[in-house]
């Protein structure tokens, strides 16, 4: 299946790119996602990474064909 990947602030300087489309097993989880871009481009502070899937923070969701998957950096309150 496809997905449509988008990097924001400190981890797209890290992919040193904003999207890609990656070709991935139907069977990946969105944890094993992360855990492979997460050591593909070297990123730091893992644990404070938030994924959102098609617009929506989501955890323990069955990816599908097409979906969108942001990674946010930390965010600060203010």
């Amino acid at each position: 299946m496809k997905l449509n990947i988008k990097y924001f602030g400190i981890i797209a300087e890290a992919a040193g790119k904003t999207e890609e489309v990656l070709e991935v097993s139907d069977e990946v989880s969105l944890d094993e996602l992360k855990q492979e871009r997460v050591q593909n481009y070297k990123i730091q502070d893992p644990d404070s990474i938030q994924l959102a899937v098609n617009h929506e923070l989501k955890f323990n969701i069955k990816l599908k064909d097409g979906d969108e998957i942001a990674f946010l950096p930390p965010f600060a309150g203010g």
